[in-house]
Formats: structure tokens, C-alpha cells, sequence
């Protein structure tokens, strides 16, 4: 699909603003490494297109959590450090050993696993050792440390792994003064000190987030992780907005109005006709619903730019389809009239967090879970053409 093609609906990706932002958080942590997280598709942006502008903006490392994300890029023709780090027992530790992905260890049934990987590939792993400083996820629980740092060490001294990093994740970084952060930030440096103690030697140490990295500069030791910053949205609206970061939203999903039709009043619309017209009014169909990721819980409150004005979701959000009443002038809009249902709101448009707030959800859902079946379309690519898929 070509930027001016007729659709149904896109997304349309914001490559110059992901440049921009991925600079942008290099600043605030410019003694740090910085990783670009692309998991889940680069948070339903496109992973490969994003993953490569996160790098031509001077990412040094590409996080997922899969190991097949991470296999994804590789075949893609994606170099550099690149980590994953959501395993299950029987995962594609080979694969991962030689394509010189730095792997995660929460346990020791895993450092078992990749070992016998590493053994099998005739190469060492690089694994980077993941401690529960607080998260209660993911993560070697403190009361383990001891007994995973010793076998990690035993089998670097056996040459089939190397441990690249020591890392955690924090629960409430977006919750500013939460007294939790603190609390894992201790335990951390604390097991840090440990297996540094015990003879590891990191080439990183990482807990900061999206939002530890633009709030809590103590956090970034030597690598910050950030993802949804990256995608130019605020990991909290109590933190600020993107705008007070230096960020621009890099998705606005748009779609084609699919019918226009005056209705009387006393009219029901949708199912089971939660929403009744007032009046004699002007209605507009516009055609995405829950199975394009739009969230049914915004039934009745979601968002939408037509003709200009702000308009609200009219009933349900369909499977396929939802309504929008366009008003008793609403006959100026015709067919095939735009329909912005976010993006980064310097248009009058609303944005991800607007849609968030309808659906009682956070603002990295909606854009995540907008589905395959709209297509991206990225913009500002290197040459400055716009792709679609």
C-alpha cells in the first residue's frame, strides 16, 4: 500500500518521529547504553522497519521478548547486540546461541538448557542473568541468587557461557515515589555486588524502563531499556505527557468513512441500541472494530476526528464496524471522508492515551493490539518514501 492508495484503514508509522525519540532518550541517559525493546511486533508498529530506524538513531541494542522475535530479526538481515529474554523449556536455545543473541536466565533449569545448547553448537552463549528484585515475574528470586551465579560461573569456567549482563525489572517505576522503587533498586545493587563478588563480570547492568529512564537518573547504570517511549507514548500520564519528554507518537490510525445516511430521531444504532438518536441526525459508518484491535470497552466514549470535529463512538464497537453520529449538519461528510481515530494530537486528532482513558485501559494496549489486518505504512524510511505491508 502507497501513502495516497485508497483503504479501509492503516496505521501510518512515523519513522523521522521514532528517530527522533530514540535521540531524544539517548539524552536522558547519555552515559548509558540504550536498548530499543521492538517485542510484539515493536509494539504493533512493525517490528523491521522500527528496528532498523531505532538503530540508524544510534540504538545500540535490540531487546524482545521472544527468542523467536529476536530469530525474526536476524533473518531479517539485523545485526548487533539484540537480547530476549521470555523462554520456556524446550525453546530455541540453539538458534539463539548461534545467532549471537544474548539470552536471559531466570533459573537454573534454563542455564541448563542453554548450556547444552552452547555444548551442541560448539560455542559459548552469552546469557545475561535476570534477578526478581521485587517484579514477582520473571526473574531469579534472592533466595537463588547464590546457587545461579555459582552454576553460571561454573560453566564460564567450563567455556560454554559467558554472562553479558546482570539485569531486573522494576513494578512501579510509572508510579512516581512509589517506595517500591527504591526497595528493588537496593536489592539490586545488592545482587549485583554479589555475583560481581563471586566473579562475574557484566558488560551491563540494567533495571531502567521507558519510565525510569526519563525519571529516575540513579537507575541507568550502564544500559537503559526502552520500549514504549520509543513509540513517542508516555509510560504514565502522571509522569507527563510525551510532549514533556521530548516525544511524538509515531502511530495514527485512520480509516475510510464507509457510509453516510440521515436517520430520525428515536433511532437505535448498533447492538442492542445502547445509543439512540436524539434527534434527526446524520450518521457515519466507520469500518474497523474489536477485530482490528479497536477496543469494545470504548463503547459509547471512543474518540474520532471526522470533518474536523470531535466525534464519540455511537453504541457498540462491532467486530467489524462501529457508528459515529456526525450531527444534524453531519451531511457536509461523504463517503470516503477521513476518519483519524489517533495520533499525535497536533492535529486536533485524539491521541492513544485519549483512547486509553475511554477504554479504562493504558495507551501501550491500544496501539499494540491494533491487528494485522490494518496495514502499516511507514513513513520517513531512509529515502524518505513511505512503505506498506
Amino acid at each position: 500500500m502507497t501513502q495516497n492508495a485508497p483503504f479501509r484503514a492503516r496505521a501510518e508509522i512515523d519513522l523521522a518521529a521514532l528517530r527522533a525519540n530514540v535521540r531524544a532518550l539517548r539524552a536522558r541517559a547519555p552515559r548509558a547504553a540504550l536498548m530499543a525493546v521492538v517485542k510484539s511486533d515493536a509494539y504493533g508498529h512493525g517490528m523491521v522497519p522500527c528496528a532498523r530506524a531505532a538503530l540508524a538513531a544510534g540504538a545500540d541494542w535490540l531487546g524482545t521478548a521472544t527468542p523467536e522475535e529476536a530469530l525474526g530479526l536476524r533473518a531479517a538481515g539485523i545485526g548487533g547486540r539484540m537480547m530476549c529474554w521470555l523462554w520456556t523449556p524446550g525453546g530455541p536455545w540453539r538458534e539463539a546461541v548461534e545467532a549471537d543473541l544474548d539470552v536471559a536466565v531466570s533459573g537454573m533449569w534454563a542455564l541448563r538448557e542453554v548450556t547444552r545448547a552452547a555444548a551442541g553448537a560448539g560455542r559459548r552463549a552469552r546469557i545475561q542473568l535476570k534477578a526478581d528484585t521485587g517484579l514477582g515475574r520473571n526473574g531469579c528470586p534472592p533466595a537463588d541468587w547464590a546457587e545461579l551465579v555459582a552454576a553460571a560461573r561454573a560453566a564460564e569456567e567450563a567455556g560454554t557461557v559467558r554472562v553479558t549482563g546482570l539485569w531486573s525489572h522494576f513494578a512501579c517505576a510509572d508510579e512516581p515515589g512509589h517506595p517500591s522503587v527504591a526497595a528493588q533498586l537496593s536489592v539490586f545493587k545488592d545482587l549485583v555486588a554479589y555475583a560481581e563478588k563471586e566473579g562475574i563480570e557484566p558488560e551491563v547492568r540494567h533495571i531502567a524502563n521507558s519510565a525510569a529512564t526519563l525519571t529516575l537518573p540513579e537507575s541507568h547504570f550502564d544500559l537503559v531499556r526502552t520500549g514504549v517511549a520509543v513509540y513517542g507514548i508516555s509510560p504514565s500520564p502522571e509522569l507527563g505527557t510525551p510532549a514533556d519528554f521530548g516525544l511524538r507518537p509515531v502511530m495514527t490510525l485512520r480509516a475510510s468513512v464507509a457510509l453516510v445516511k440521515r436517520v430520525p430521531a428515536g433511532h437505535g444504532v448498533g447492538y442492542g441500541h445502547h445509543y439512540v438518536t436524539g434527534g434527526e441526525t446524520t450518521l457515519g459508518l466507520v469500518p474497523v472494530g474489536y477485530a482490528d484491535g479497536i477496543p469494545r470497552h470504548a463503547s459509547g466514549r471512543g474518540p474520532v476526528l471526522v470533518g474536523g470535529e470531535w466525534r464519540r463512538v455511537a453504541g457498540r464497537v462491532a467486530m467489524d464496524q462501529f457508528v459515529v453520529d456526525l450531527g444534524p449538519e453531519g451531511k457536509s461528510v461523504e463517503e470516503g471522508a477521513e476518519a483519524v481515530l489517533f495520533g499525535p494530537g497536533d492535529r486536533g486528532e485524539p491521541t492513544a492515551q485519549d483512547w486509553a482513558d475511554a477504554a479504562d485501559t493504558i495507551a501501550y494496549e491500544i496501539v499494540t493490539r491494533i491487528g494485522a489486518r490494518v496495514p502499516r505504512v511507514h513513513l520517513h524510511e531512509g529515502d524518505g518514501t513511505a512503505s506498506g505491508d
